[in-house]
């Protein structure tokens, strides 16, 4: 019988066996949660997935039938290496015939402007209905149409993407803040009536102009086609064509412009609002090839930018937003010392001059003030005269006229203008006077310098190549990645689309290498790796690129080509006969990159409404002797018309035999040649797709277009032959939820790295039946019992299919579908970071757009807004009477901050520079496996590659949280710039080149014709050109 002490040394010794126990099982769990991954088990998996997958896509997709045939015609075959500076030379030579066509028909629109101008005569009291481009086809409350706004017929125009136009008359838009019937507008426009027969002249003689347009210098703006203009949200037309970059470059010189604002005492509350206004609206007739500065001056000089002390700036667009904003810290006290101001701007405009950076053309000095008490005539005769290269204008701010006789004796001294502005309503017009002084050298030389701006001119050489243009300032005038508009679903233009700089696409060249040889028009190579993004941006491709490079002939631009090492600096000549090649164009399936230029459909009038496909099959039956066709291109596609051909009865015995695909998983078979030909097979009714859009007009990345090749074709080129790469489509909406899946692969002709690739193949299938093979092949095991050791419907792990960018494909919670494998599992990507299974590449983007904040009260409209001009002069005439009464500083207070009390703010879209990640998995890494150390538990993983593709079955132990670990994002941050940095951003002035064309003066100008009479308001000097036109083409 046991008594009380063995009863506690068995209750002692049983403690200790469950403690053993249970420490035994504690760590048998840790030890499982290390192991419980087999990596046996998952690369079973893999494999078993994988080979269904791949044998899917390729029956469907014909691939391997595809490749059977471009290898039975290998021996015919040509394959040559591209000579990549002939073809820019080439290509240069084809522009500058393009560019010379275009400078002819700007040359019969100012023969005919002149014409009709020298044959007017100005009547003030002419009385002209003409067709206002913001009133046309509007209406009353009784139907009646208004006043300027008679019927005007606008048809949608295929040629004019699809707006509504009137190819036979032009209209007219004239700016919010003037008046639509002032006598010197309705004269312009009835003059100007004549361009409406040399528009559609030019339109006739050269079918690929695009739009034609007549800037006057009284700000009424010509446009033809005709189109109707829509107000803003805030009601108002900003558009003026005199502050637009093409007109002032073609109404002026280049020029060196010093700003000098008066902030003395005297300039208190209104007139300092009217002063920064004046300002703003310089700044806005200043352009690429313009340079300025701007001086605050009382007793002391206070540089409006700090940092630019002592030299001059590109008047760029970032420039100047950066100048405006540095505007509003101006405030007004002590005594205007101008004798000051001009020994320093007279010093600046110098000693900038001979550093050679300016303009080397015209110089002036711009002087805004409420007065000045002597003429400074020793100034002046010290720096400027008796040659007057420096052009001086005066802006009197205010009413008084006390001091306008010494403002207006310096302007017309020094061959400059004299203005008064009272009111924020006067700015625009009384700054715009300065154009017409520095247009007159021109008017005299009758010069027509050609000006060149934006030009849409894209070609596509190849997957990855393209061609590109930048100006003398080293802007790009074209290129695939410059990307003008935001809010894809309103298609705004950005406020600095035509000055992104080459460098800001072309980013991985830190050196400015290429951009400099090509604004300094030489002619050579260059090499780098470059970093593509493809995809919405979400997914990269590294590469090396050859770039071609020279100038083109007759205008300020340079061309450059790109070429992608391997099998992109390669291209191969086929060889069959027309009639057999016409046989296979015949499909109904077949179609052509609507957008390459097979055929010039353009010359002829009778030849506008066919399709690229309509003309080449005209033009082989010989039926169109007038069309002119690239005869190479059409034998390369008509090569592979007829070894693509047996591709179409072969998709059409999948179709008919009902045994297979039966339960519609594959629903679209799709291929593409390097030619731009495609044809498309469907398994499933039109009505039963899932996906609509796919390979449809709309469906831009997934279509042959101008820019580039397919988003299928340029993946799969990338892959190893053979395997293929799968993808769900990225939406633009902020959740991304596909439903289907795209499988592509490349046909090389060759079993090498430079082959050409030729073509690529692809199916789409449904998402749900993708996952369903996944998780098929995921309870695969090798157990002779059938029971298997782990399945990823166990709880204790989750598994995913990612692609070789870390989007998941596959996940047990299906919300996760498009998802960046990052955000779902961030230890697990970070380890995979890590271990070197995936790479982090950076990513820079120079043309995004960033949300900021903004007084809603700014008023950089009022300018343009009626109603704010009205309010702004009730203001100032109040404060005038209360001036009489008070002290004047009392203006201050009614200007004050205590005004601002109802101010907001709102969120606005502006540009900005951002950074983002991309991930890439290493491709010689096809397994691996780990553990992450977290909290209070390890976490075990194994990623295992799919044989044949781009995609990564990831096993992942569910049991550990790690909940410490952040996740991985691809959200782009803002880059934020230092005060430092932006000051050294600011004088890093990039190599330009100078327009060859200066009209800086004239010995027989009229210097006393320099403002401040009444009768000059109702000139017509022949300053009318400014007859400004600009032509696009395609």
């Amino acid at each position: 019988m046991a008594g009380p002490g063995s009863q506690r040394r068995a209750s002692r010794g049983a403690s200790a066996l469950l403690a053993a126990a249970l420490l035994y099982a504690a760590l048998g769990a840790v030890v499982r949660s290390e192991q419980q991954i087999p990596l046996s088990v998952v690369k079973l998996w893999a494999s078993a997935f994988g080979g269904e997958i791949k044998s899917i896509a390729a029956k469907y997709s014909g691939s391997q039938l595809l490749q059977k045939k471009y290898k039975e015609y290998e021996k015919d075959v040509a394959i040559e290496e591209i000579d990549g500076l002939q073809l820019v030379k080439k290509l240069a030579k084809n522009m500058e015939e393009m560019f010379h066509k275009k400078s002819e028909a700007v040359r019969r629109l100012v023969e005919a402007a002149e014409e009709a101008h020298l044959k007017h005569e100005f009547d003030a009291d002419l009385q002209y209905e003409y067709f206002n481009a913001v009133l046309i086809n509007e209406r009353d409350k009784d139907g009646n149409f208004l006043e300027l706004g008679k019927e005007f017929i606008l048809a949608p125009n295929d040629h004019f993407n699809n707006l509504p136009v009137n190819i036979s008359l032009s209209d007219v838009q004239v700016p919010t803040n003037m008046y639509n019937k002032d006598p010197a507008i309705v004269n312009g426009v009835y003059w100007s009536e004549s361009l409406n027969k040399v528009f559609v002249d030019n339109f006739d003689r050269d079918p690929s102009l695009i739009w034609q347009y007549f800037g006057s210098a009284k700000g009424f703006f010509r446009q033809y086609p005709g189109i109707k203009w829509e107000p803003d949200e805030n009601g108002v037309i900003a558009f003026d064509c005199r502050n637009r970059k093409w007109y002032i470059q073609a109404a002026t010189s280049p020029k060196d412009v010093v700003i000098l604002v008066d902030v003395s005492g005297s300039m208190k509350g209104l007139r300092l609002t009217i002063a920064k206004q004046t300002v703003s609206s310089i700044l806005d007739t200043l352009g690429d090839d313009d340079f300025f500065n701007i001086i605050a001056y009382n007793e002391e000089l206070h540089y409006v930018e700090p940092c630019l002390n002592g030299t001059l700036v590109q008047a760029d667009r970032t420039n100047k937003e950066h100048f405006r904003e540095h505007l509003d810290k101006l405030f007004a006290k002590g005594i205007g010392m101008l004798d000051i101001a001009l020994n320093e701007a007279f010093n600046i405009l110098s000693d900038f001059n001979h550093t050679g950076q300016g303009s080397v053309c015209s110089q002036a000095i711009m002087l805004i003030t409420d007065g000045a008490v002597d003429t400074y005539d020793t100034i002046f005769a010290k720096y400027n005269w008796p040659d007057r290269k420096v052009r001086i204008f005066t802006y009197l701010i205010g009413r008084e006229a006390a001091f306008a006789d010494n403002l207006k004796w310096m302007a017309c001294a020094n061959k400059g203008f004299f203005t008064q502005i009272s009111t924020l309503a006067d700015v625009q017009e009384n700054v715009m006077e300065y154009l017409h002084v520095l247009s007159r050298p021109k008017v005299i030389d009758q010069e027509h310098d050609v000006v060149w701006t934006e030009a849409y001119i894209d070609s596509t050489l190849g997957i990855h190549g393209y061609a590109f243009a930048i100006t003398n300032n080293g802007y790009i005038l074209t290129h695939p990645e410059l990307r003008p508009l935001y809010e894809e679903g309103k298609k705004r233009r950005k406020p600095n689309y035509s000055s992104v700089d080459l460098s800001e696409v072309e980013w991985e060249d830190r050196d400015d290498v290429l951009r400099n040889a090509m604004v300094n028009r030489k002619t050579g190579k260059f090499s780098m790796e470059v970093k593509k993004t493809v995809d919405k941006g979400k997914r990269v491709l590294v590469m090396t690129n050859d770039y071609y490079y020279t100038d083109i002939k007759g205008t300020p631009f340079s061309l450059g080509v790109a070429l992608s090492r391997g099998h992109g600096k390669y291209f191969f000549r086929g060889n069959v006969t027309i009639e057999e090649g016409l046989h296979d164009l015949e499909h109904p399936d077949v179609s052509l990159a609507d957008e390459w230029s097979y055929c010039n459909t353009d010359l002829h009038p009778e030849h506008r409404h066919l399709s690229q496909l309509e003309a080449i099959k005209l033009y082989l039956k010989g039926k169109e002797p007038l069309l002119q066709c690239d005869k190479e291109l059409i034998q390369e596609v008509l090569f592979d018309a007829v070894v693509s051909a047996p591709i179409e009865a072969y998709w059409t015995s999948l179709a008919l035999n009902k045994s297979e695909n039966s339960d519609k998983g594959v629903e679209v078979a799709f291929l593409g040649t390097r030619t731009g030909l495609s044809r498309i097979n469907l398994f499933v009714g039109a009505e039963q797709l899932t996906n609509q859009d796919f390979l449809k007009a709309g469906d831009k990345e997934n279509i042959f277009n101008a820019d580039h090749f397919p988003l299928w074709y340029r993946r799969a080129a990338e892959q190893i032959p053979g395997s293929f790469v799968y993808s769900i489509p990225f939406s633009t909406g902020i959740v991304n939820k596909s439903n289907v899946v795209t499988a592509s692969t490349s046909i090389q002709l060759l079993d090498e790295r430079k082959s050409p690739v030729v073509a690529a193949v692809g199916i789409q299938m449904k998402l749900e039946f993708f996952q369903r093979k996944f998780w098929t092949a995921s309870r695969q095991c090798a157990s002779l019992d059938g029971k298997c050791s782990i399945s990823c419907d166990d709880e204790t792990v989750n598994c995913y299919l990612i692609d070789n960018n870390g989007f998941i494909l596959v996940s047990e919670d299906y919300t996760q579908t498009g998802d960046f494998f990052g955000e779902v599992e961030g230890a697990v990507m970070n380890k995979l970071l890590t271990m070197g299974s995936f790479k982090r590449i950076t990513l820079y983007d120079y043309q995004a757009m960033c949300r900021a904040n903004k007084d809603s009260s700014d008023s950089a409209s009022g300018l343009l807004d009626p109603y704010h001009a009205f309010l702004a002069a009730v203001k100032w005439i109040m404060t005038e009477l209360v001036l009489f009464l008070v002290e004047f500083n009392l203006c201050s207070w009614w200007h004050s901050d205590m005004t601002a009390t109802a101010q907001k703010l709102k969120q606005t879209l502006e540009p900005c520079d951002t950074e983002y990640p991309a991930f890439v998995s290493e491709r010689t890494i096809k397994e691996t496996s780990g553990n992450i150390a977290c909290e209070d538990c390890s976490k075990s993983f194994v990623i295992q590659q799919i044989p044949s593709s781009n995609l990564f079955m990831v096993v992942v132990d569910s049991s550990c949280l790690c909940e410490s670990v952040t996740p991985i994002t691809m959200a782009p941050i803002e880059i934020r710039y230092i005060e430092s940095l932006k000051c050294e951003r600011l004088k890093a002035q990039k190599i330009r080149r100078r327009p060859e064309s200066c009209h800086g003066f004239h010995p027989e100008e009229n210097a006393r014709e320099c403002g401040g009479a009444p009768s000059l308001q109702a000139k017509m000097v022949l300053v009318v050109f400014p007859l400004l036109l600009m032509l696009f083409s395609r």
